[in-house]
């Protein structure tokens, strides 16, 4: 069960890595559906996506792991069609790990170039 603390202690992690992006009312929506409804730029982050937020959650524990116990922060294996895969990606390199994003054949080239791009070794 995720607790206030789990997502506290993400907060902490994730401060400085990505940006603050707002979160606006909006009015269109709130009138469509009748309640408030707000909307967070995540599209504004370096990769464009929300899943940047998860990818460098996950890769700042394993490699605050890796330093605590002194050695370098190991390879990451992720299964991405495009958007976690940038995530990954990009915050591997950023933390100096090599990340391993295997995507479907079918995947956009954009997104496989993207992924590329950001360090990532694309297994198709």
């Amino acid at each position: 069960m995720i607790q206030l603390s789990h997502v506290q202690e993400a907060a902490r992690r994730l401060h400085g890595q990505v940006l603050d992006t707002p979160c606006v009312e909006s009015r269109t929506l709130s009138q469509l559906v009748g309640a408030q409804v707000f909307l967070k730029f995540e599209n504004l982050q370096f990769t464009a996506s929300f899943k940047e937020r998860g990818a460098c959650n996950k890769l700042t524990q394993i490699a605050a792991a890796a330093q605590a116990a002194g050695v370098s922060p190991p390879g990451v294996i992720a299964m991405s069609a495009g958007n976690h895969a940038q995530g990954v990606a990009y915050h591997a390199q950023r933390l100096g790990m090599r990340a391993v994003i295997v995507m479907p054949r079918f995947t956009p080239g954009v997104k496989v170039e993207r992924t590329r791009g950001f360090g990532a070794e694309v297994v198709l």
